[in-house]
């Protein structure tokens, strides 16, 4: 159970660091494979913030997520604009360049190691219950992950921002056509992606490490969480997170020469059975 715990935890990681991408890819149409990039920046920032000024590390976090969304508006308005109606190989192609870009300069500014980073007293240590080992971390990471998933869905599903967004993306001449300004909205919603990522990595850096191949490193995993929960479908990405989390932490645990085979298993199986994910729609061209 202790490692069922575990692995929910480090799936709450994968969900608050890949739900941007479910935002983006399933909302806007947009293959952005430099979401690792954003959450890469997230993690830095975070990392910057506490070695550097003495920040606290319960508000350096806000501040990793406001300079990842800061950073996604700038570049949705001047990069990723350009590229809404370009094919997916060339957003892919453009997606990728921005990759090897953020790799180089994460080497550049910050070397090839590790960065360091210690947790706060208060989310160190474990408490036990029903027999159950559970660190306080990631006791923190499961509740922060489940109050940012409901809240999500709650502004997409209940909101007029929510429906005014779903608007734009499936029919934009008409909802320009009822006033809605549908370049702020994907500026909007590019921002919360990207900023949600940064979230994510600074959040990771305890579980994950941190150093320029992160992009890489998770990219694969990013779109398996999409791909497996359904893109554009904020709790079908929880719920994809949480039983990848648990599958790929379990086999690691009893089977480790088996490495990822069986998070991956997961997928095809999915793709097989659902091709647009546990709980996708097919999405619009």
């Amino acid at each position: 159970m202790t490692v069922v715990f575990d692995g929910l935890a480090y799936g709450m990681l994968l969900f608050l660091m890949s739900v941007g991408l479910s935002v983006t890819l399933g909302l806007m149409n947009f293959v952005n494979l430099a979401h690792g990039a954003f959450a890469m920046f997230g993690g830095y920032v975070c990392v910057s913030l506490l070695n550097r000024t003495g920040l606290p590390f319960l508000l350096a976090l806000p501040l990793a997520g406001v300079f990842s969304a800061l950073l996604g508006v700038c570049f949705e308005r001047l990069l990723y604009r350009r590229l809404y109606a370009a094919t997916q190989l060339d957003q892919v192609l453009f997606s990728i360049g921005l990759v090897s870009m953020s790799i180089a300069s994460a080497h550049y500014f910050f070397g090839a190691q590790q960065q360091p980073m210690t947790l706060p007293a208060f989310l160190q240590g474990q408490i036990s219950w029903w027999g159950i080992d559970m660190g306080i971390y990631r006791l923190f990471l499961i509740v922060l992950g489940l109050l940012i998933a409901f809240g999500l869905q709650g502004l997409l599903s209940h909101t007029r921002l929510g429906a005014a967004l779903r608007a734009a993306v499936d029919h934009p001449r008409a909802a320009r056509g009822l006033g809605i300004h549908v370049d702020r909205l994907f500026t909007l919603s590019f921002a919360l992606g990207a900023g949600l990522a940064g979230l994510g990595g600074a959040l990771g850096i305890d579980i994950l490490g941190l150093d320029p191949s992160f992009p890489v490193k998770y990219m694969v995993y990013f779109l398996i969480v999409v791909a497996v929960g359904g893109s554009g479908n904020i709790m079908g990405s929880l719920v994809a997170s949480l039983i990848l989390g648990v599958v790929d932490n379990l086999g690691k645990y009893y089977v480790p020469q088996m490495g990822a085979f069986f998070i991956y298993s997961v997928m095809i199986v999915t793709l097989i059975f659902r091709p647009h994910g546990l709980f996708g729609r097919k999405v619009a061209h």
